[in-house]
């Protein structure tokens, strides 16, 4: 039997950072509709308004696909008056071959991006290049290995102009389908995290990540623990805490088909006792946020 696809760069301790930081709506007010009309075009229209500035956010994105010939074309444009494109086309000349360009323009500003980028995945490793046309140009490769649930990663980017390695990064890990251990070096190995995911059983996940930065120059370890609970086939529940003392709390219920809410709030447990108001009495130290997603 040959050996799995490993997981991107980008997807290395994905199932502990997914159980830390998705489905805790608790600094916006954000509503998402996803719909697909008859020539399978998907449209997904998607709004927030965020708890501390009151600004309001959106987009709308049209997503058109072609599974036979491998090609993928997604146009968004958001309320920031950027124009977002995503062209891909995948095992089309090879299997597990993906080209994407990736460009973003502000009309008002004339400002621009693109991100061209190559990805060939294989059993047993899985590896990656993107070129930002615009910045540098930098270019920036990574790569994961893969054997028996065994992972090694490293990632690098080099400026063409500078003709100078601008930063690097490495990562070490072994996953099963019921758990998984990351350890990363960041920043030119100057800043390390390490992450741990359990799915103890088919109702219950728990994860936890410690993050040390040695240039940090007062308190350099983070560490936050989460639990993620199922109470029944259309429902689950979410916690986490770090040692900042920062509770999150989250509820996500299917209403019913294709329509999804989600409750968040956030509390700061060392100011429970000041009524939620910050120290300085700028503005409330807990947060509460939700969101809806309709799905059609």
């Amino acid at each position: 039997m040959s050996a799995p696809v490993p997981p991107s760069w980008k997807d290395l301790g994905k199932a502990s950072n997914d159980l830390l930081t998705k489905d805790f709506p608790t600094t916006s007010q954000s509503l998402e509709i996803k719909t697909r009309a008859p020539n399978n075009v998907l449209f997904k229209v998607a709004g927030a308004r965020d708890n501390k500035s009151q600004v309001i956010a959106g987009d709308i994105e049209g997503k058109w696909a072609d599974p036979k010939n491998g090609i993928n074309f997604t146009q968004t444009w958001t309320t920031k008056n950027q124009l977002k494109s995503l062209l891909e086309l995948e095992n089309q000349i090879a299997k597990g071959l993906k080209f994407d360009l990736n460009t973003v323009l502000e009309p008002d500003t004339a400002a621009k991006n693109a991100l061209i980028g190559a990805h060939f995945k294989q059993p047993g490793f899985h590896l990656r290049g993107i070129c930002n046309v615009f910045k540098g140009p930098a270019f920036t490769a990574d790569a994961v290995v893969g054997r028996d649930g065994f992972l090694v990663g490293g990632e690098t980017t080099y400026d063409v102009r500078d003709g100078q390695i601008k930063g690097y990064n490495a990562a070490v890990g072994y996953s099963t389908p019921d758990y998984a251990v990351t350890v990363h070096g960041l920043q030119k190995l100057t800043t390390f995290s390490a992450s741990y995911y359990h799915k103890v059983n088919a109702d219950v996940e728990a994860g936890a990540k410690a993050i040390y930065n040695s240039k940090a120059p007062t308190s350099n370890v983070g560490i936050e623990v989460g639990v993620k609970s199922y109470l029944d086939q259309a429902a689950f529940v979410k916690a986490k805490i770090n040692n900042a003392g920062i509770l999150l709390l989250g509820y996500t219920q299917l209403l019913r088909p294709g329509v999804k809410g989600s409750f968040g709030v956030a509390l700061d447990t060392q100011k429970l006792s000041s009524g939620g108001l910050d120290e300085k009495a700028t503005g409330p130290a807990h947060n509460i946020g939700f969101s809806l997603t309709f799905d059609a």
